[in-house]
């Protein structure tokens, strides 16, 4: 089955990419928001605290760490979609895409896979590229990442291959 094709306003680098590829290319202004979300969690729930309080402060050890670990995970799903829509074209990706072209350039040149080697069979890969595709405009229902490696990425891979 063919992958969607959507007007993206910037060039699509990979519409399914692999979790370590969307964690290796976040910018700083991706971790400034999983810091934010990470702070902003038990800063909110002081707040809420001072505004009508439960008891004394000593009792909020268990939720002030609760939120903080919350926050991080939703800050980390928040940094996670936003390096994610760049991969898609969603948002400004200039820097990705000049990265993403070297990196597989590179790995074409050296005659290794471009998106990783795969032991799986083509139907399970498949089937695995059907499941997490764009998954991450989903994280509000469960997070889901592509940890598999297949070759189904909805771009033309023979550009890295040509010489420039």
């Amino acid at each position: 089955m063919p992958v969607k094709d959507f007007n993206a306003p910037y060039p699509v680098i990979d519409t399914d990419p692999h979790f370590n590829r969307v964690v290796r290319y976040m910018r700083p202004s991706d971790y400034a928001a999983w810091a934010a979300g990470t702070a902003a969690a038990p800063a909110l729930l002081l707040g809420m605290e001072k505004m009508d309080p439960v008891g004394p402060l000593r009792n909020m050890r268990l939720p002030l760490r609760l939120a903080t670990v919350f926050g991080a995970f939703g800050g980390f799903l928040y940094a996670y979609q936003n390096s994610s829509l760049r991969f898609w074209g969603w948002t400004e990706n200039a820097a990705e895409v000049a990265k993403d072209h070297a990196e597989l350039s590179q790995l074409a040149k050296e005659g290794k896979a471009l998106y990783g080697e795969s032991y799986m069979p083509e139907h399970v890969q498949n089937a695995s590229a059907r499941n997490t595709r764009f998954a991450q405009l989903k994280f509000s229902a469960i997070p889901w990442f592509n940890f598999a490696n297949h070759n189904n990425h909805g771009v033309d891979t023979s550009k890295y291959t040509e010489s420039s």
